[in-house]
């Protein structure tokens, strides 16, 4: 299966945007060629600015520049842009509802080696709780070039969340990406599979595993946290009565949370949460590390299995 970045694919989605329109502007903080804003300082360097390792200054020029009618692409590692960047993105991007598009790299345990220092399994939390804030975590390199363009046409702030690895390209140029709607990749009767990032393609295969074994699943790409799709949660649980979230992030306050939220609020039924259970990460190989914390397929199958006894 064909495999890309979803970074290498915001890098060259930002030069197809930037040659569309030209109110488009990309900040970055001195990691141009790790985030891939470095594709779009080559073509349009006039319109790139690299405020250097001082992410709360580059928040604050992204902030100033939307509010002059420009577009702002600001671009860290997940952990700064969340982390050291946060009272900034609160109080200069979203407390003024700006046009700001944060959209940080290197998310969660798969930046690998580089240890629990830079693996940010908070980001998504942290931006969640922000009023005016979206959310976004697509699923493969063809969703993100979707992603870029559809919040670029989305006033005030969004948070898209991006990956290191290259991950399987799920979708062909014809699919519809809109923000707070998810997409339903398969149907089934037995469970529903809900699942952001990475864990689409794992949720996938599982579902054809469990295929095998004669369980139904369906699966959900939730790329949208934030909006999150009330309507297909609530028919999603009304038709297959179970639920299981999987994310590359803590299972506090982030994918899984959300879900819980809608189906306590709407129509109870069993949920089995999958991510960090409130740890850090660690130093290793981003597959040493999914399987350490059971972020795999076999954990999956493993995990629906025991969660539709419990309808």
């Amino acid at each position: 299966m064909e495999k890309q970045a979803t970074r290498d694919a915001y890098g060259k989605a930002l030069v197809e945007l930037g040659r569309q329109y030209n109110d488009v502007v990309v900040l970055d903080a001195d990691l141009s060629k790790s985030t891939k804003t470095a594709d779009f300082a080559k073509v349009f360097p006039e319109r790139f600015i690299n405020a250097g390792i001082a992410e709360q200054n580059m928040i604050g020029m992204a902030a100033g520049m939307a509010a002059t009618g420009k577009v702002a692409f600001a671009s860290s590692f997940a952990i700064f842009a969340t982390g050291r960047a946060f009272e900034i993105i609160r109080n200069s991007l979203a407390y003024a509802n700006l046009n700001v598009k944060v959209c940080a790299t290197h998310a969660g345990v798969t930046v690998g080696e580089d240890g629990g220092s830079h693996q940010s399994v908070e980001d998504i939390a942290i931006m969640r709780c922000v009023p005016n804030m979206s959310v976004v975590v697509p699923a493969d390199g063809t969703s993100t070039r979707k992603a870029v363009e559809a919040i670029y046409h989305r006033p005030g702030p969004v948070y898209l969340r991006l990956g290191r690895p290259s991950v399987p390209i799920l979708y062909d140029d014809n699919m519809d990406f809109r923000v707070g709607q998810g997409i339903e990749l398969r149907n089934g009767t037995d469970a529903t599979l809900i699942a952001c990032g990475i864990m689409v393609a794992k949720c996938l295969e599982a579902a054809d595993r469990l295929q095998e074994a004669g369980i139904s699943v369906a699966v959900i790409d939730m790329h949208t946290i934030k909006p999150i799709d009330r309507e297909l949660i609530i028919c999603k649980a009304r038709e297959t009565g179970a639920i299981l979230t999987a994310e590359e992030h803590s299972v506090l306050g982030g994918l899984g949370s959300a879900v819980c939220e809608v189906v306590c609020e709407e129509f109870p039924i069993p949920v089995h949460r999958m991510g960090l259970n409130d740890v850090f990460g660690q130093s290793g190989s981003p597959d040493e590390l999914l399987d350490y914390y059971g972020l795999t397929v076999e954990k999956i199958i493993e995990n629906t299995q025991i969660l539709i006894k419990k309808k």
